[in-house]
Order: structure tokens, then C-alpha cells, then sequence
């Protein structure tokens, strides 16, 4: 049964042993599930407000699952910060969906969700049925990677959640012209946890480790051969136009090799864009009905 805000909670245990956690929405819904998957730091929240927007689509309302990785929201911290990595965080994500009984979905992928379904797609194939891919591909560019570690490595500590929107609004503001104050206010509150009124990042401290022991100064392996699992499965590009992370490049290359890529650039976003706002809900569910007619 859903709880209070449209969801409820489902807890199951990761092969090694975590508690893990995700939100499901529209529970009993038929058609095809839509799998959310956030990015590093991120949690379920991300997609409260896309996750009731398709679970309640008056045509086809979805069952939809958004997951918190380990060391992530309401998921167990892993002891050993080394096993925060997109291979075992597949691994994760695979026992939720058997633990649920989910043999087939769509997904939807921001950032380092997307990577995960590139594994996911080699791992277990016949898994997935449509992909949203939500500023990210195959190709990560350093700079993009250069700045999040910035961000990661000297984000100060905010007192309140005033202070929380100052702070993100000076680091993600310039990318970000197009939100308005309460898509500030909903950001902030998903990628704080609220403890008696102070906001504190909802995940391990240790993950900014693993970003800290990349060599940016070396080339960055790529997703192509992954990716190529994926060309014969529908999928939507999102890239928000002031992205650092996604290259029109590299969408263009990913349009070469995915001849049915259908594309969307968000105008006033960077790495990456709110799936909340403006026409990107409908479009989102379109493409999702679009494949499960």
C-alpha cells in the first residue's frame, strides 16, 4: 500500500549482506515497470515527482521502482567504500528486481544510473525494454568529471536549508538559469536528509573516495562495446545544453550507432536536467507508452 506521499518503502538484502533500499510507486499497476536509477551521490527523491507523474498517468499508469544505492539515502552504508563501484551497484540493483519478481522494465538512467545500465544490459539483456538515458553516454568528458569532484571535495556544510540553496545555487546556478525557486527548494531537499532542521548529504562521506582516487589525467574507458547491447532497444537521449559531462559529440556518435535514438536537449539546464520540469514528464511517459503499446 502507498504511504502518505504516493510511495512506499521496500527493503531487501544485497548478496553481501546490506540493507538496501528503494520507493515503489503504483504498486498493482499494469504494463511495463519503469526502473529509476539516480546518480552517484543521489537517491530515490530525485524522481519523486516524475515517479507519481507516471504512476498516475490517467491512460497508463506505471509501476515504477526508484532505487537508493548502497551508502545512499535509506540504504546501508558499505564498511569498505571500495565497493562502491557501477559493477556492484548492478549487482545491487539485480537482486531488488528479482526480490520484487521484475523480469522486464524500462529504465531510466541520470548520470552514473546510466552507466549502471549499460552494465545491466550486458549482464542480463533480455532485462531491458526501453532506456532513458539522462545526461550521460558513453563517452564521460574529464572536465565534466574534473568538476564534480571539485564540488564533492570543498562543498561546504549549510546550516539550514536557506543556506543549503545559496550554496547549490553558486555551484550549479551558471549551468542552471532555467530553475525557478521551487525547483531550487525540491533539489535541495532530495540531496539533503533533514536532522532537527540542518541539512546533511544523504550519503557516505566515503563516496567522494571513489571519486578522488580517479586519474583524470589519463583517457577514460568508454561504454561503446556496452552500448552496442543497447542499439537494439528503444532509447531517449536527454542532455541538458549546458551539460560539461555529455558532449553533443558524443550524442551524435550515439545517434550513429543507434540509428532509432530519439534525442531531447533541455535549454537552460547542465549535468543533469531536473526530469520534473517543464514538457519532460510527458515526454518521458510518451516514449515509455510508445514502447509498451
Amino acid at each position: 500500500m502507498a504511504g502518505h506521499d504516493g510511495y512506499s518503502d521496500f527493503f531487501y538484502a544485497s548478496q553481501d549482506g546490506l540493507r538496501l533500499h528503494a520507493r515503489l510507486y503504483g504498486a498493482g499497476n499494469p504494463g511495463l515497470p519503469v526502473v529509476c536509477l539516480p546518480g552517484l551521490t543521489r537517491n530515490a527523491r530525485d524522481f519523486h515527482e516524475l515517479a507519481l507523474h507516471l504512476a498516475t498517468d490517467p491512460e497508463k499508469p506505471r509501476r515504477i521502482i526508484c532505487f537508493d544505492y548502497r551508502g545512499r539515502g535509506r540504504s546501508e552504508y558499505d564498511p569498505n567504500w571500495q565497493n562502491y563501484n557501477v559493477g556492484m551497484e548492478a549487482a545491487d540493483i539485480l537482486a531488488g528486481l528479482d526480490a520484487l519478481g521484475i523480469d522486464q522494465g524500462g529504465f531510466i538512467g541520470t548520470s552514473r544510473g546510466g552507466l549502471i545500465i549499460h552494465l545491466l544490459a550486458a549482464m542480463r539483456p533480455a532485462l531491458i525494454k526501453a532506456v532513458v538515458l539522462n545526461d550521460i553516454g558513453p563517452v564521460i568528458e574529464p572536465a565534466g568529471l574534473a568538476l564534480i569532484r571539485s564540488y564533492l571535495e570543498n562543498s561546504p556544510s549549510p546550516t539550514d536549508f536557506v543556506d543549503a540553496i545559496r550554496i547549490q545555487k553558486a555551484v550549479h546556478g551558471e549551468a542552471f538559469p532555467a530553475l525557478t525557486e521551487v525547483d531550487w527548494q525540491r533539489f535541495v531537499h532530495a540531496i539533503y536528509r533533514n536532522e532537527d532542521g540542518r541539512p546533511v548529504v544523504d550519503f557516505d562521506p566515503a563516496l567522494i573516495n571513489t571519486v578522488l582516487a580517479m586519474d583524470l589525467s589519463q583517457p577514460l574507458s568508454d561504454l561503446w562495446p556496452q552500448f552496442a547491447t543497447l542499439c537494439a532497444i528503444p532509447m531517449l537521449a536527454i542532455r541538458g545544453a549546458n551539460s560539461r559531462l555529455l558532449s553533443v559529440a558524443t550524442i551524435e556518435e550515439m545517434r550513429m550507432r543507434h540509428p532509432g535514438l530519439e534525442t531531447i536537449t533541455v535549454k537552460g539546464q547542465g549535468h543533469a536536467p531536473f526530469l520534473e520540469t517543464g514538457a519532460l514528464p510527458e515526454k518521458i511517459a510518451d516514449f515509455i507508452s510508445s514502447v509498451d503499446a
